[in-house]
């Protein structure tokens, strides 16, 4: 049937909708539209049409999109690194069962911003959505989008490519004996954001590559850590201990505070998957492709991290020493302490190739959205991050500028030992906020939203609704203290640090911003008959061809 039998469009439920969607290389359908005498493809007329000229290489296919949010979601990346705060914050009970809750409401975020993203397949992604769906002063709408996506960018930056150092060097001193402090841990941040920014510099193929790889790492690395926790120890612990017990070890009496300090495990780990979208002007059948990007990254990773948190503490052994493990990092000791050090050590360099290739994706996505929001003169030195090197068609500059960023955001580390948690939790609170701002604008635009080829049809509203309600708990609840009584080296920090880069953004749009900043700029003047304006309006944007089914 078609998506137009009715007023309100009838398609599968969405999570079956997004599991029938071939993530597999999908190859884009050509479309021939006259521009200054050649032919170009439904890609780029769509992107002409949203207002740009096609600039970056289009070479990926719909997997590879796919592999660019997996790949930062990287349940071996967060779930690893933030599995000592959730032994103190709730332990095994919320470990096990606050996964799956936070992964349904995540799919509700994912599954709203994926009919958005078929809407408009721009590198721009939210910001631009914003803009385009905002009922009044969308120049605004856009501006704050753009600010609060781009801290989250480069604060999940900071915090993938800092629990990667602190990995190593577990891993070095496991081996080699380097002592696991802050001062070795910087430095090993230090090379491995050198790493991803030459890596990015290379050229979107490699990307590719390296993200296809990515993908098989992760879900092979899983199975193998998951088989050899479950096969080699000689002790595991019980059934009622992984699915029961219940730990709180953060001086607060209160256990349902603790259980809601206790999401952010799981919450960290489902970010990032903006990066499907992020990367649609690189991708060939965007309009469907970046969608089900968005939807199978938090799919596969929904099943794949639950097997793996399970499968992690059913082989604790000694949970307070784990916990205080002199590695720095309680999984570190928990393969050490179940199967010895060389099958500890085979474990440690999964995790770190996972969370390497997750870094290395994190720095691809966060330098779209820098080339992007500076293609629209929104930041300091746009001019510079905008420019694409001709030889490899990436924009080197943008990716320079994300990784310096991440470098210094990482910098308190050295001084507080709370400053990790911080920047987790700003990389959920700002991703978020800037993931539900155009849900919020798609659901006051109600029927009047002019759909993609893929969408939810009548389940557009109840899951866009339940999207913003848990946006809004979790952005209240990251900010909240995490350890009692509170010191200034426990503080939660996290308020701070968004309230500093919000309020730079809010006094530059004030001061000056808001006289100069429409929105997205249209680049490129639109073909015959294209009846795109340059003002971003919802209601003269062309309908996308819909999608039989």
């Amino acid at each position: 049937m078609t998506s137009e039998q009715s007023p309100v469009n009838q398609v599968p439920p969405p999570v079956l909708h997004a599991l029938s969607s071939d993530v597999s290389t999908v190859v884009s359908t050509e479309a021939t539209a006259e521009s200054s005498g050649a032919a170009i493809s439904e890609d780029e007329q769509r992107l002409r049409e949203l207002g740009y000229t096609q600039e970056l290489a289009r070479s990926l296919s719909g997997f590879s999109n796919f592999a660019v949010s997996f790949s930062i979601v990287s349940i071996l990346s967060g779930c690893l690194t933030l599995y000592g705060f959730g032994m103190v914050t709730g332990g095994p009970a919320l470990i096990t069962w606050g996964w799956p809750v936070v992964g349904a409401m995540t799919l509700c975020v994912g599954l709203a911003m994926a009919e958005i993203c078929s809407a408009y397949p721009t590198a721009g992604g939210l910001y631009y959505w914003a803009a385009k769906l905002a009922r009044g002063n969308a120049p605004a709408a856009s501006w704050f989008t753009g600010w609060c996506n781009f801290m989250g960018q480069v604060a999940v930056t900071a915090s993938v490519d800092y629990g990667a150092a602190t990995f190593t060097n577990a891993l070095l001193d496991l081996r080699f004996g380097l002592s696991a402090t802050p001062e070795h841990t910087i430095e090993i941040f230090a090379v491995i954001l050198l790493l991803h920014g030459l890596l990015n510099s290379f050229g979107v193929r490699l990307v590719a590559i390296f993200n296809t790889v990515s993908v098989w790492w992760h879900l092979l690395g899983v199975l193998l850590i998951v088989g050899m926790l479950a096969l080699l120890p000689q002790h595991h612990a019980s059934v009622s201990f992984v699915f029961g017990h219940f730990v709180n070890q953060t001086g607060f009496q209160s256990s349902f505070y603790v259980v809601m300090l206790g999401l952010l495990l799981a919450q960290y780990t489902l970010t990032g998957y903006d990066a499907s979208a992020h990367m649609t002007e690189e991708t060939r059948d965007a309009a469907r492709s970046g969608p089900r990007g968005i939807v199978n990254s938090i799919l596969v990773s929904l099943v794949a991290g639950w097997i793996l948190l399970i499968g992690l503490t059913f082989a604790i052994q000694d949970y307070n020493g784990e916990v205080n493990s002199p590695t720095g990092e309680p999984p570190a000791q928990i393969f050490l302490d179940a199967i010895g050090r060389n099958g500890a050590e085979f474990l440690l360099v999964i995790v770190i190739g996972a969370q390497f290739f997750c870094g290395m994706a994190s720095v691809t996505a966060n330098s779209r959205m820098v080339y992007a929001f500076s293609r629209d003169g929104a930041l300091p030195g746009s001019r510079l991050w905008h420019r694409i090197d001709p030889r490899t068609q990436t924009p080197n500059n943008a990716i320079w500028l994300g990784t310096g960023g991440a470098f210094l955001l990482g910098l308190p580390a050295l001084w507080n030992t709370t400053a990790f948690a911080a920047v987790t939790s700003v990389s959920v609170i700002g991703l978020y906020l800037a993931y539900v701002i155009p849900v919020y604008l798609r659901l006051r635009q109600g029927e009047a939203f002019q759909r993609g080829p893929w969408h939810l049809g009548r389940w557009s509203r109840p899951i866009g609704i339940a999207a913003v309600g848990w946006t809004a708990l979790i952005t209240v609840l990251f900010m909240l203290p995490t350890l009692s009584p509170i010191t200034v080296k426990n503080f939660n920090y996290t308020s701070v640090a968004i309230a500093v880069v919000l309020g730079f953004a809010a006094v530059w749009w004030f001061a000056s911003a808001r006289r100069w900043f429409t929105g997205p700029r249209i680049h490129d003047a639109p073909a015959a008959g294209d009846p795109t304006e340059a003002v971003p309006d919802p209601s003269t944007t062309p309908t996308p061809q819909e999608e039989t089914g």
